[in-house]
């Protein structure tokens, strides 16, 4: 869900579940502050989503609307609910986008570019690719107010965690019409 109509370069503030319409709003470049719920995944605990769904098993969480932000958090220091959180480079999860992404997941957040295959599926399935500073991980967990495990505790930096955030600052990197904010600044660069 999208909020006014920001003005250039203003934040677009969103709350999860995205709905199709929030996704649609969006262009690349854009940024963004995000409220709600996201989840953790990364290499490991992708794989085992994407076995579950080839085995028509139960999902650790429904993936329609939702955002999975790539991180391995560290541990909790005294007083946090949540250590550094910075982002994972995202290309590492490109061989299962694709799936998550046709059961409904609307949005992913991580660091880097996404392979062709993503880009297409972001179109495809009408999602999103969130781009958050690397290197910043300290300061990105002070949007995070709560956290619970919710599957694959054996992972244990990289099981999957529901994070409860509020105004999360990123930037739309891949929009649902083939916009690329880096392939953007690549173009006006070399001008």
């Amino acid at each position: 869900m999208t909020s006014g109509s920001p003005q250039p370069g203003e934040p677009v503030r969103l709350t999860t579940p995205l709905t199709e319409a929030a996704v649609l709003a969006l262009r690349a470049g854009q940024p963004v502050l995000i409220s709600g719920t996201l989840y953790t995944a990364r290499d490991a605990a992708h794989g085992r989503i994407v076995e579950a769904l080839a085995r028509a098993e139960a999902l650790p969480f429904d993936l329609a609307g939702q955002v999975i932000y790539y991180v391995g958090p560290t541990p909790a220091p005294p007083g946090r609910v949540i250590g550094a959180a910075g982002p994972t480079t995202a290309s590492r999860m490109d061989a299962y986008t694709p799936a998550l992404l046709a059961r409904g997941l609307k949005g992913t957040i991580g660091k880097g570019p996404r392979s062709g295959e993503v880009r297409e599926a972001l179109q495809r399935f009408r999602a999103v690719y969130f781009g958050a500073i690397g290197g910043a991980g300290a300061l990105l967990a002070r949007h995070i107010l709560e956290v619970e495990l919710v599957a694959y505790e054996d992972l244990g930096t990289e099981a999957v965690r529901r994070l409860l955030v509020e105004d999360f600052p990123a930037f739309v990197v891949n929009d649902c019409y083939g916009g690329d904010a880096y392939e953007e600044a690549r173009r006006r660069w070399r001008r």
